[in-house]
């Protein structure tokens, strides 16, 4: 910790928080996408056409600048709508709910393309011979449907995951105090830049060998029993 000048501790909060953020986009992403997915996948024209802006608004602009459009925005939304509600007072935007909620709305659009592709690669030939074989649709969804949707959404999935972690240091811009954050008022007090974006670097480094680790079980977890062609 001599080497870090006393800031050891700080740096690992900011990386428990990072992870944090993380985990949490995930979930709301995987939430979005797959709600996308089925939208894209739906009958009607409407849900379609939603679910194709959102995609393309969403592809098309920076992460950088969708993080700052929706926290400033959101700001003076919010400020807007208070008064209609009893809030005279000014009100802040939580840095941490704003991540969470813009970096998850982000890969949403990815993870709508990534299930999308996944429901349609599944065999209909096996949701047929379910059906026919008297499965009820929920027993055909989850018994059929997702197991192999998994097993063909794991490579993209895991792919924005970790591009999702790397996102996450964007939330150093709005003041939330992940390592990235963290290592910027270190390197400010010590003037040691180069340590603490290294000690960064590496720790984001280390999680994302893990995700590898754990992404390449689950895939060998869901392709048992697959025959590979050779």
């Amino acid at each position: 910790m001599s080497l870090l000048h006393g800031y050891g501790p700080s740096i690992i909060e900011g990386t428990l928080l990072t992870l944090e953020v993380s985990l949490l986009s995930l979930l709301l992403a995987g939430f979005l996408g797959f709600t996308g997915a089925l939208a894209k996948l739906s009958p009607s024209p409407v849900l379609r056409s939603a679910a194709q802006v959102y995609t393309t608004v969403i592809r098309g602009v920076p992460d950088l600048v969708l993080m700052l459009l929706v926290f400033f925005g959101g700001q003076i939304l919010v400020n807007q709508i208070g008064p209609y509600f009893g809030y005279d007072e000014y009100i802040d935007i939580n840095p941490f709910i704003a991540g969470v909620g813009t970096i998850g709305f982000i890969f949403g659009a990815y993870m709508t393309e990534t299930f999308r592709g996944a429901i349609l690669a599944v065999n209909k030939g096996q949701i047929e011979a379910a059906y026919a074989y008297g499965m009820s649709s929920f027993q055909v969804f989850t018994r059929i449907m997702l197991p192999l949707m998994v097993r063909h959404a794991l490579p993209g999935f895991g792919n924005n995951w970790l591009v999702l972690i790397k996102t996450t240091a964007l939330v150093s811009i709005i003041g939330l105090d992940d390592m990235v954050r963290k290592a910027a008022l270190a390197a400010g007090a010590t003037r040691k830049p180069f340590t603490f974006y290294l000690v960064v670097a590496i720790n984001y480094l280390l999680i994302t060998t893990v995700s590898i680790y754990l992404l390449n079980y689950l895939e060998k977890r869901y392709s048992v029993g697959v025959r590979r062609e050779e």
